[in-house]
């Protein structure tokens, strides 16, 4: 007897191959995911540990603001004690200078042939103003000034003839530079 097959072995295999290739993508598809779920699981655990670690650092740098904000306060006090010596340093020389500056004046000032009537000085400039025998006296009294470490620059702003008690006297104004003087360094000695 003949046996005749009427199933479609070709198409049961087709349908078999192709079922078993759906199984393979389905598998594969459910590996990608849990792939991608592992990954994920382990992205957000990683940003939550970094979110704990930022937290953790916000609050130890919340806890330095008092110690930073104590700094600042120091910056402020400590500039604002180096301006007041700075001033104290200023006003001592500039005290210290208009004596030197007076000092200077009187011992170069020849009592019997000059007198001055005003001394101005207003920080570095100077006014000297008086009444003098002659040019000459008026000149030689410059020239003195100019010796002075503390004066600078003397320049004759007028000169006019004046009648004190019936003598014909020099008047005069002068103005100045002064200052303190630079420091030079100290000679080198040879040793020879």
């Amino acid at each position: 007897m003949l046996k005749i097959n009427l199933l479609p072995v070709r198409q049961l295999k087709k349908r078999a191959k192709a079922r078993k290739q759906l199984f393979g993508m389905f598998f594969l598809f459910l590996l990608v995911l849990a792939v991608l779920g592992i990954t994920g699981a382990l992205q957000a655990n990683k940003i939550s540990n970094y979110q704990a670690d930022i937290a953790s650092l916000q609050k130890e740098k919340d806890s330095y603001t008092p110690i930073l904000q104590k700094i600042e306060k120091l910056k402020k006090e400590r500039a604002e004690l180096v301006r007041r010596t700075e001033i104290i340093h200023k006003l001592k020389t500039d005290s210290s200078l208009t004596v030197r500056v007076l000092d200077e004046v009187a011992n170069r000032v020849d009592n019997q042939r000059m007198w001055l009537e005003s001394l101005q000085q207003q920080t570095s400039s100077l006014r000297l103003s008086g009444v003098a025998l002659d040019n000459q006296t008026i000149a030689q009294f410059m020239d003195n000034l100019k010796e002075s470490p503390f004066v600078q620059d003397v320049t004759l702003a007028s000169s006019s003839l004046k009648i004190v008690s019936g003598r014909n006297l020099k008047s005069f104004e002068l103005n100045c530079i002064v200052g303190q003087p630079e420091k030079q360094a100290p000679a080198a000695t040879d040793t020879k």
